[in-house]
């Protein structure tokens, strides 16, 4: 009973850190970029006391680019911590099972074809999200589901869709750069209604994933067991398929392609806090508001004047990552 109590305490003291390595990365987000901005001023414009050229770079600029970066780091942290749970896979991401790239096709049709909708980018993108994965299920299913299957099956889907991805792009060439960044995934020029766009499917999707953390613990013991304790697992899977591809695809329809969040942050969550989804959860989004806020802010002034993208610094780290637990799993 004390060791029980010990490693609640343990995993309470994890997200406490994690929760402060979140805001952190916030505040950094905020202070640092082309001009830096004391963390007094920061403070002053936070409580509506600020006035001048630092509040409106902080109000106009800063903010919204940080907390849309937040938020994307949250989806897509627990997308893909659901999705290794529902797929039994710890390769599994949404950015790799071709998900993202689902949303993406979805997403950027509306964009290019349709540029004036964008409030319907995310519901598209979210179509988009499940067909992928539908398409994923099917190609993989072979006398049951194995983890191997469903990586070959996603990496397939999302080279099929990413060819989808490219051709609207020759045809539609005068908005070239635009669908570039977006391809590669990046937050500069976030703003408030991209803000307005991902909050309230992160709202819901966040909260729905925290409340199916007991369904997901069951999962994990097999399907058997899952039965007999009164579950309906293939319900069960597709109702946790479409919440992870709906944090998945609000993430795509503001910031694109970002790779490699769903992969590296639910593990490292793991490692640490253990396999109990009621703390790998909340730990995996606290952790992926850090990692993302962090990594933008990175990107943003390390090379600085120029600024990259963040996905590009996201695949700098995750590809040797994905490497690693590929050699180690197979």
């Amino acid at each position: 009973m004390s060791d029980n109590k010990s490693s609640v305490k343990w995993r309470i003291s994890i997200l406490a850190i994690f929760a402060i390595l979140a805001a952190v990365g916030f505040i950094l987000s905020i202070m640092l970029g082309s001009v830096s901005i004391p963390a007094q001023e920061v403070f002053d414009s936070l409580m509506g006391n600020a006035t001048g050229t630092h509040e409106k770079i902080l109000n106009s600029i800063r903010l919204p680019r940080t907390v849309v970066g937040a938020l994307v780091g949250m989806n897509l942290a627990l997308s893909g911590a659901i999705l290794q749970a529902v797929m039994k896979n710890p390769l599994a991401d949404p950015h790799i099972i071709g998900i993202s790239s689902g949303a993406g096709i979805a997403g950027i049709m509306v964009m290019l074809i349709f540029p004036g909708y964008e409030v319907f980018v995310t519901p598209v993108a979210f179509v988009g999200a499940m067909m992928a994965a539908v398409c994923i299920y099917i190609l993989a299913w072979k006398n049951g589901i194995r983890p191997v299957r469903i990586i070959l099956a996603g990496v397939a889907v999302s080279a099929f869709l990413g060819a989808g991805i490219s051709g609207m792009m020759i045809f539609n060439s005068d908005k070239i750069h635009n669908a570039l960044m977006w391809m590669v995934g990046g937050l500069s020029a976030r703003s408030w209604p991209h803000v307005a766009m991902i909050w309230p499917y992160s709202l819901g999707g966040g909260i729905l994933a925290l409340l199916a953390a007991r369904h997901i613990n069951i999962l994990q013991l097999g399907d058997e067991v899952a039965k007999g304790l009164g579950v309906r697992v293939e319900l069960t899977r597709i109702v946790l398929t479409a919440i992870a591809a709906l944090l998945a695809a609000s993430a795509v329809s503001v910031v694109g392609l970002l790779g490699f969040v769903g992969l590296i942050v639910p593990h490292a969550a793991r490692l640490i806090v253990g396999s109990d989804y009621r703390f790998l959860l909340p730990a995996s989004a606290l952790l992926g508001i850090g990692v993302v806020t962090i990594c933008d802010t990175v990107a943003r002034v390390a090379f600085a004047p120029v600024e990259l993208p963040v996905g590009i610094l996201m695949a700098a780290f995750g590809a040797p990552f994905f490497l690693f637990l590929l050699r180690r799993e197979l």
